[in-house]
């Protein structure tokens, strides 16, 4: 990663930097309440822990969609004690209390739904009373099983019926709602599966963890969770002595306290156990105890720092495992019991299962695992792809749909706009340029650098600067500028690719059409001197001496892509040089795509080409920009018509389907649209071409549309999946038809950047958008003083 510190002495900035004050919009709107009824911190227990997972989610992603209240579990102590009780709790030993809270929720306007996270025992003593009070609850509600029991007794399966006949169901395991359906004898529309959510993770290098953990050199085994004997730890204590013989470098770190239910009816017995089985054992300096509950961001440390996780719970029945998902997602090649959870996790290929209470088994697939760096590769990678859809901010998603369904039509969902986070693009950039591809979210320098994606990452970051002002960024636009100049030949043609090592121009320049690359150049060197008053002047004077040899060549180009960028990059280089030469270009070239138009277009088919491909929104954002330099009202004409034709052909009811990769879309074709191969670029050149179709003709639909492409990143979509990672800054590569192509290459990060860069400025909003998350309410836009200039 760059020292930007460094790099930033050898600039100056002008003084249009300091001259330009922010706008501020008004965001705010009332909105419906959803009330959890739920364990919470400060109880220690899973669902607590799950429940503040959750709620921490909702509001991170929709927040301005509605409040959340919650009604706490209250324990024996709480009751006993004369503290505060919240706006909300419930006795669950009581009748009355369950009465009174069904009175208060129903005599509340604002509540629009019920949450129950539900396990049987916080319910045991007297279940008829939760029965009772959903019979008087007014409200839609919705119970979440954290427990399903097969073979159920006559009175549990009456229970469940009784629930169910009340709310609608989620379970977390699909396993789980066949039990549902086959032995409580349940609808399918009645029950909902939506997984245990996780944690998204910058995936730290182990060898740094295990520093500051004091690890080094160390093979770590991980295990964690509230103590009790039903985590069969002592399975793995007695498997470690073959382990050791074999990698005396092992330590197992036993995570967490006891679990407090346990520790109120035995205190410390099974801990004891453990720990005289250790001395036993003479494992002292191979196994590490912390007892205590651990916080979030260690416990995810620790995860990532693993090298082998193993779960060993011996409950053959349970339904779901926070810890093995918090495992698997933190990249842990895991090892564990057959529970269902994992059965229908791990498959073949991203674990590793074992029988029940099994010493010699776990000590064989250990000594397997650790003797293979490349089986623990692999298995980590399966894993991280298997849970990727399980992330808070997708389970968050999935909640809000169904709360949406279930509430019957008063939430109506807005999206929070994430906080810009630069992070994954620095991480992929280094002191010569962005590099191509991604491994996940660490950069694959095999793949060396483009022009393609300096040239993007170049546009990205002028207008991150544009809004923010932000110094620190004034290094990367010169790298990336740097690496543009750099490709460009003294004939005035640029070349692509470059490799990591030397620096050299690898054979695949010579094997591929260059012309979209050596226009996206061209639009990025315009775009550059769009707005050099607020740069070092050198960074104009260099753009501008680059842009004016590369048009030496552009005569030769009949791209419709490559013409069309360089339409934008003349534009652009218009506002700040207003030249007639760069007008005379302009009009050669829109006149070219006006000719394909012609030909290629009919009665049903308005289009430059027989076909949509990639890119599509840069054509007519390219006449819009000619009209915007010349004036002529046909290219605005011709624009705006292809553009709408596009945007019916890719906009469904309250969604986006980008044409895909996989196959591209032909005229007249009668072929369904293919989903999946949806890639994170064409929706972002779509959003820029909104924003200035919006900026010239003022239609709210424009920013209508914005909305729902935007949301797109955010996971409205066909998947209900995050294709931007919130956790990194980067942006996954591609929406397949069944899963996120989780790597984090240049050009899905930039075009996202340049999405939600786009998005910002068409709302207005000019603050510090790095510390503060908005909600995207086009509502509140004016469409009759436009809060943005045409750029």
């Amino acid at each position: 990663m760059l020292n930007t510190n460094k790099a930033l002495e050898q600039h100056r900035i002008p003084q249009a930097f300091y001259s330009q004050k922010p706008l501020q919009v008004n965001l705010s709107k009332a909105q419906p309440t959803v009330l959890f009824v739920t364990s919470y911190p400060p109880r220690e227990c899973g669902i607590a822990t799950y429940s503040q997972d959750l709620i921490i989610a909702l509001k991170s992603k929709f927040n301005k969609t509605y409040d959340i209240e919650i009604c706490v579990l209250l324990t024996e102590t709480e009751l006993q004690s004369n503290i505060k009780k919240p706006k909300y709790s419930l006795d669950t030993t009581s009748w009355v209390s369950f009465i009174e809270l069904a009175k208060s929720i129903n005599m509340n306007n604002n509540i629009c739904l019920v949450v129950i996270q539900h396990e049987f025992g916080f319910f045991e003593l007297h279940p008829q009373f939760l029965i009772d009070f959903l019979k008087l609850l007014a409200k839609p509600a919705i119970t979440v099983f954290h427990t399903v029991l097969p073979l159920p007794s006559d009175s549990l399966k009456q229970t469940v019926l009784a629930i169910a006949d009340s709310t609608q169901l989620v379970v977390m395991t699909n396993f789980s709602k066949k039990i549902l359906l086959d032995e409580y004898a349940l609808a399918p529309e009645k029950v909902t599966v939506i997984e245990h959510g996780t944690h998204l993770v910058p995936h730290i290098s182990q060898t740094v963890l295990k520093q500051k953990y004091g690890f080094v050199n160390r093979k770590v085994l991980v295990t964690f969770g509230l103590l009790s004997a039903g985590k069969n730890i002592e399975s793995t204590l007695l498997a470690l002595p073959d382990i050791i013989a074999k990698h005396p470098e092992v330590i197992f770190i036993i995570m967490g306290k006891t679990h407090p239910s346990v520790l109120k009816t035995e205190g410390e017995l099974y801990r004891n156990k453990l720990e005289a089985l250790v001395t036993e054992q003479k494992l002292e300096n191979h196994v590490c105890f912390v007892n205590k509950f651990v916080p979030l961001d260690e416990l995810l440390e620790n995860l990532q720092m693993a090298d082998i996780y193993i779960f060993t719970s011996k409950d053959r029945h349970q339904a779901v495992s926070g810890t093995f998902s918090y495992a698997i997602s933190c990249g842990c090649p895991i090892i564990s019991t057959s529970i269902p959870h994992a059965i229908e996790v791990i498959g073949d290929d991203a674990g590793v299962l074992i029988d029940f209470e099994n010493s010699p088994q776990i000590t064989k697939e250990v000594n397997r695992l650790l003797a293979d760096d490349s089986i623990r590769l692999k298995i980590s990678t399966n894993g991280l792809h298997r849970m990727a859809s399980t992330a808070w901010e997708n389970s968050a998603n999935a909640h809000a749909t169904l709360f949406a369904t279930v509430a019957n039509k008063t939430i109506k969902l807005k999206y929070n706009m994430p906080p810009i986070n630069l992070d994954h693009l620095k991480k992929m950039t280094t002191d010569f340029g962005i590099i191509q591809f991604a491994n996940i979210n660490e950069p694959d320098n095999t793949t060396g650098y483009t022009l393609d994606d300096n040239a993007r990452a170049l546009v990205a970051m002028c207008q991150y600067f544009e809004i923010t002002k932000d110094i620190a960024v004034i290094p990367y636009i010169s790298i990336y500028l740097d690496f543009i100049t750099f490709c460009l030949l003294p004939e005035g043609y640029f070349l692509n690719y470059v490799d990591y090592d030397n620096h050299n121009f690898t054979e695949q320049n010579f094997k591929t059409n260059l012309a979209d690359s050596n226009g996206r150049a061209i639009w990025a060197l315009g775009y550059l001197m769009s707005i050099e008053a607020l740069l070092p002047t050198k960074f104009g004077v260099q753009a501008s001496k680059s842009l004016n040899l590369s048009l030496s060549q552009v005569y030769k180009i009949h791209s419709t892509r490559a013409m069309s960028f360089i339409i934008k990059g003349l534009y652009y280089a218009g506002l700040a040089y207003p030249k007639e030469y760069y007008n005379v270009l302009i009009v050669m070239l829109a006149d070219r795509l006006t000719q394909m138009y012609k030909h290629e277009s009919d009665a049903h088919w308005s289009w430059y080409e027989s076909y949509f491909t990639y890119a599509n929104s840069v054509m007519p954002e390219a006449l819009l920009c000619a009209y915007l330099s010349t004036g002529d009202p046909n290219y605005k004409k011709l624009a705006k018509s292809s553009f709408d034709f596009l945007l019916s052909k890719i906009y469904e009811e309250n969604g986006i389907h980008v044409v895909s990769n996989r196959g591209w879309t032909e005229s007249h074709a009668a072929q369904a649209a293919t989903k999946g191969g949806e890639q994170p670029i064409d929706v972002a050149y779509t959003i820029l071409a909104l924003k200035k179709f919006f900026a010239v003709f003022k239609e709210n639909e424009y920013l209508n549309k914005m909305e729902i492409a935007f949301n797109w990143f955010l996971g409205h979509n066909h998947l209900n999946q995050i294709i931007y990672n919130p956790c990194t800054g980067g942006c996954y590569d591609g929406l397949e038809e069944n899963n996120v192509n989780l790597n984090q290459g240049a050009e899905s990060t930039v075009s996202y950047l340049m999405a939600r860069l786009a998005v910002h400025r068409s709302l207005g909003i000019l603050r510090d958008a790095t510390k503060h998350n908005y909600i995207l309410d086009f509502d509140k836009v004016n469409v009759h003083k436009p809060v943005f200039s045409v750029m």
